[in-house]
C-alpha cells in the first residue's frame, strides 16, 4: 500500500543521489539500492527516472512558484506593477543557481525528461499567464489580442537578456538589482505593445 511517507523518503533519496551524481548517471537501481527495499515499490511510486527529477524539481520550487504567481490577483488595478512583480519573481526563480542547474540539467537530459517538463511545467504555467492576460485584456486594462502569444511574448521580453549566456553555461549569478532592471525594461516594451489605447481627443 502507498503512504506519503514512503513517498517523500524515495523524493529525499533520490534528491540526494541527483545531486551528487547528475541525472544521467543516477539509475532508478541506485536510488533502490540507497532506499532499500525493492525496484518493484520505488516503480509503483514513479513510472520513470524522468518522472521523479521532474517531481523533486516541481516540490523544490513550490514555494517559489506560489509567490511568483502570487502577482496575479485581480484585485491589483495597476496591471504594469502586477507584471513587475511577476517578472521579478519569476527571473529570480529560473536564475537561482538551484534551477539554472535543474534546467540544464532537463535541456542535456536524453529521453522523455525534457518533453515531461515542457508539458507539466512550463505549459501548465503558462495557461495561468494566458487567463490572467485575457481577463486584463477583457478588464481593458491591456489592449485586446492573443493572449497565448502575449505570454510567449512576456516571457520572451523577460529573458531575453539572460537566455543566451544561460544556454551556453556562462552564466554564473544574476544579482537583484539587475533582475530588477531586467524586468523593468522588459515590461516597458510590452506595455507599450499592450497598453489599452486612449481614445482619440476631438477639438
Amino acid at each position: 500500500m502507498k503512504t506519503e511517507a514512503k513517498r517523500q523518503a524515495i523524493l529525499s533519496v533520490a534528491a540526494q543521489a541527483f545531486q551528487e551524481l547528475g541525472f544521467e548517471r543516477t539509475s532508478m537501481s541506485e536510488i533502490c539500492a540507497r532506499l532499500g527495499g525493492s525496484k518493484a515499490t520505488l516503480y509503483n511510486y514513479f513510472a520513470s527516472k524522468e518522472e521523479l527529477f521532474f517531481e523533486i524539481m516541481y516540490k523544490s520550487a513550490e514555494t517559489k512558484r506560489q509567490a511568483m504567481f502570487d502577482a496575479f490577483d485581480q484585485t491589483n488595478t495597476d496591471i504594469t506593477d502586477a507584471l513587475r512583480y511577476f517578472g521579478e519573481h519569476l527571473l529570480s526563480f529560473l536564475y537561482s543557481p538551484e534551477i539554472m542547474a535543474q534546467r540544464h540539467m532537463a535541456i542535456t537530459a536524453p529521453g522523455q525528461l525534457g518533453k515531461l517538463l515542457y508539458e507539466r511545467g512550463i505549459l501548465s504555467s503558462q495557461s495561468i499567464i494566458t487567463n490572467f492576460l485575457q481577463d486584463a485584456m477583457t478588464q481593458g486594462k491591456l489592449r485586446q489580442g492573443n493572449a497565448a502569444v502575449a505570454t510567449l511574448q512576456l516571457h520572451g521580453l523577460l529573458e531575453a537578456e539572460l537566455i543566451n549566456p544561460f544556454l551556453f553555461k556562462l552564466l554564473e549569478h544574476v544579482s537583484e538589482a539587475e533582475i530588477k532592471a531586467i524586468t523593468a525594461r522588459a515590461i516597458d516594451v510590452f506595455m507599450a505593445a499592450y497598453a489599452p489605447q486612449k481614445p482619440a481627443q476631438t477639438t
